[in-house]
């Protein structure tokens, strides 16, 4: 059986390991909030709330009084600490800002968001956050599928209009040609007499003229 294997090597070094955990430490406890891959979230979480619990104590020892002559301030935690979170500033927030607020809390300081896969490699992601800091994050959206037809689904019959049957009429007569109105009959009437009465005088002219030929070939 093996032991003394916990945890991931996440491919590095231990010298790596460590410096990686401790960067992302600091910059969880600057940011409150940080997104990494899912493996790195799990192995920040077991390296990070030890030390707030340090700082919960070093708070609890200042608060109570239980220092060593002469010290306002628990410097025993926070060199432990300090060997870790190397920026001096986040240090301070650490002991002075967050310990505070964790410190009815016993342990369960960070929160772990899967987060799915990120494009490219399809590396999961999470999002790691302290939990009295985002206790107002929202979750993440889910994608919204629209709602698919029924394939069995009948469908849905349609009123008759008012004053019908509702039954209609397969075969229809075939509508009648309108009649033509008496005006426009009239009308084509007139045209043709007017036609006519041109025509008979020039009809008279030419037989006249023919008469007269005739009587002048006679003389």
């Amino acid at each position: 059986m093996i032991h003394n294997r916990a945890g991931r090597k996440l491919k590095r070094t231990a010298s790596h390991r460590k410096a990686l955990l401790a960067n992302l430490a600091t910059s969880l406890f600057e940011h409150k909030r940080i997104v990494t891959t899912e493996a790195k979230a799990k192995e920040l979480r077991r390296f990070a709330e030890p030390l707030i619990t340090r700082a919960k104590h070093a708070q609890a020892n200042e608060k109570n009084n239980r220092l060593t002559a002469g010290q306002t301030k628990d410097i025993h935690n926070r060199r432990i600490v300090a060997r870790v979170i190397r920026k001096k500033s986040v240090l301070e927030h650490l002991f002075d800002t967050i310990a505070p607020v964790v410190e009815h809390r016993d342990g369960g300081y960070l929160r772990i968001v899967k987060l799915g896969q990120r494009r490219g490699d399809a590396g999961k992601i999470a999002s790691i956050e302290l939990v009295d800091f985002n206790d107002s994050t929202p979750p993440p959206k889910k994608k919204q599928t629209r709602p698919r037809p029924s394939v069995h689904a009948q469908p849905t019959p349609i009123a008759p209009a008012a004053g019908t049957s509702g039954v209609a009429d397969i075969e229809q007569a075939p509508a009648a040609a309108p009649a033509a109105p008496e005006d426009k009959i009239s009308e084509t009437a007139i045209a043709t007499e007017a036609a006519d009465a041109s025509v008979a005088p020039a009809e008279n002219a030419t037989d006249a003229a023919q008469s007269a030929d005739n009587q002048s070939k006679q003389a």
